[in-house]
């Protein structure tokens, strides 16, 4: 692991002591404790089953992704990959599960790296919409004032909303930045290799954006957020000590957004933190906020990290891309 590596690993575990420290710093471990055992198991049982059909709008959007590189991949086959890769995230750094996605599993997909990076990417931009859509829908109901919490204000909210969808629908504007990076390439041992999956990202970016594909990926993705914000109100409800259970709604998207900060594998600290001010913002006491961000946090954390891990380890896969499509 090289010096930059180490460093941006030591900040990580530096800002998630931080924040883990600024969420504990002010209330008693024990009354957190006691709060998150009085949760009622029926509701979290509730929290991790509709957490599963999330995950089932994640695998059909990202086949419905992949079908352009593979017609004949079935959303099963995009399943395991797609839960170890979760897993993988939560547990090692640098994202490596969505290296994992990219070349470990594309044989078994029987698509190449640059396919599987163009699907992250339009992934990236679709989950970045929902979760901006969701914070300005928090803010229009409920009348949240989160801009002192995030330092997000309304028109900020709109106008990446607008480059996001800009970039979705055409995604030619991306084409100077994809030439540009054709060019760098071409000084590498593997330039060949290197361009021809960059013209598959720009191809892929295309195919995607025409017709009714957008729409389709764009409703399986806010089948995908909106469920993850019932999984939050589940577990908000599931806690005694949380009078204001709409706080959820605002702790979804202030807890994404605060994923972007360097930390640990798994959001350690920074999630919390960030999750636990919405609540309190929402008008809940601190002690039971701290409790909602710790439980979400395990619940959203624990059954992708079981069940890609269990699926790493009865279906150990190999780097490679299929040799049809070898160059």
């Amino acid at each position: 692991m090289n010096t930059r590596k180490l460093l941006r690993l030591g900040l990580g575990a530096v800002m998630g002591v931080l924040f883990v420290w600024l969420t504990l710093r002010h209330i008693d471990g024990a009354r957190i404790a006691a709060v998150m055992r009085g949760a009622r198991l029926d509701l979290l049982g509730a929290a991790i089953a509709a957490l599963c059909v999330g995950y089932v709008c994640r695998i059909l959007r990202w086949q419905t992704m992949l079908l352009r590189a593979n017609p004949a991949l079935r959303a099963v086959d995009c399943a395991g990959p797609l839960v170890a890769s979760f897993a993988a995230n939560n547990v090692l750094p640098f994202r490596a599960g969505d290296l994992m996605r990219a070349f470990v599993f594309n044989g078994r997909l029987q698509t190449t790296p640059g396919s599987v990076l163009a699907t992250l990417f339009v992934e990236r931009l679709l989950d970045l919409l929902m979760v901006i859509l969701l914070l300005g829908l928090a803010l229009a109901v409920f009348h949240f004032d989160v801009s002192r919490l995030v330092g997000l204000g309304v028109p900020l909210l709109l106008s990446g909303a607008a480059a996001i969808l800009a970039v979705l629908l055409f995604p030619q504007v991306l084409q100077p930045l994809l030439r540009g990076l054709g060019s760098l390439a071409g000084r590498l041992p593997a330039a060949a290799k290197v361009q021809q999956e960059l013209r598959k990202v720009t191809d892929t970016l295309a195919q995607l954006s025409g017709g009714s594909t957008m729409l389709r990926l764009i409703a399986w993705s806010a089948g995908a957020w909106l469920i993850e914000g019932g999984v939050y109100g589940l577990v908000a409800q599931s806690l005694a000590g949380i009078r204001a259970a709409q706080g959820a709604w605002l702790a979804v998207p202030v807890g994404t957004l605060a994923t972007l900060i360097p930390s640990t594998p798994g959001y350690v600290g920074t999630f919390d933190y960030f999750t636990a001010q919405a609540m309190v913002l929402a008008g809940n006491e601190p002690t039971a906020a701290a409790a909602f961000a710790f439980l979400v946090h395990l619940v959203l954390w624990l059954p992708p990290t079981v069940a890609g891990g269990l699926y790493l380890l009865l279906r150990p896969s190999t780097v490679g891309v299929p040799k049809e499509q070898a160059i």
